[in-house]
């Protein structure tokens, strides 16, 4: 579980600064885009040996690969967002002179914030394929390896019961980022309640 969470984590640092730089800025996009639309298409899965090649086998490359693949996940879906944004609005908030950092405040991040924990939801099952395939691979403990060693050894109670497990681990995920976007963006639940 912390494989996960350590793993989306890492993809929001990068992919929050990278995303909206890319949105706000023309430069920005022009040096991003070629290497976000060509790695956005491969599935990251076929990194899985070179990964393991450099990182060896363990815990660093079942994350690089799940923040590696969330990365360019998030930081399409924030630069598409930011790139969303009505230009009226920011030349509105910088004619009464917002800074850089009170724009991202006020305006990229409250524009970017439902889109980010939408495409969480839609990568969160991709984070959990990828940590199961590389707990199939050279591993001796996690979720992946058990499920797998259980059905070798025809242990199918086991293996239903760690299925299931992997199951309840995704749905209360998915249940927690329902709340939180509750809680970080109660506007769109306010427009929702009063059409």
């Amino acid at each position: 579980m912390y494989r996960l969470l350590l793993g989306i984590a890492i993809a929001f640092i990068f992919s929050i600064p990278l995303g909206m730089w890319s949105g706000f800025s023309h430069r920005g996009n022009q040096l991003l885009s070629p290497f976000l639309y060509l790695f956005y298409s491969i599935p990251k899965v076929i990194f899985l040996p070179l990964i393991m090649l450099a990182l060896g086998i363990g815990n660093a490359t079942k994350i690089f690969l799940i923040s590696f693949t969330l990365f360019f996940h998030l930081t399409v879906i924030i630069r598409d967002a930011v790139r969303s944004i009505d230009p009226f609005q920011i030349d509105i908030l910088r004619s009464f002179g917002a800074t850089p950092l009170q724009l991202i405040r006020h305006l990229l991040w409250p524009a970017s914030l439902s889109p980010i924990l939408t495409s969480l939801r839609t990568g969160l099952g991709i984070a959990l394929a990828l940590l199961f395939i590389t707990e199939t691979f050279a591993a001796d403990k996690g979720l992946g390896y058990f499920i797998m060693n259980a059905m070798e050894i025809h242990n199918y109670e086991e293996m239903y019961a760690a299925i299931i497990t992997l199951g309840l681990i995704g749905l209360s995920l998915y249940i927690t980022l329902d709340q939180l976007e509750i809680y970080l963006c109660p506007w769109k639940h306010k427009q929702k309640n009063n059409p």
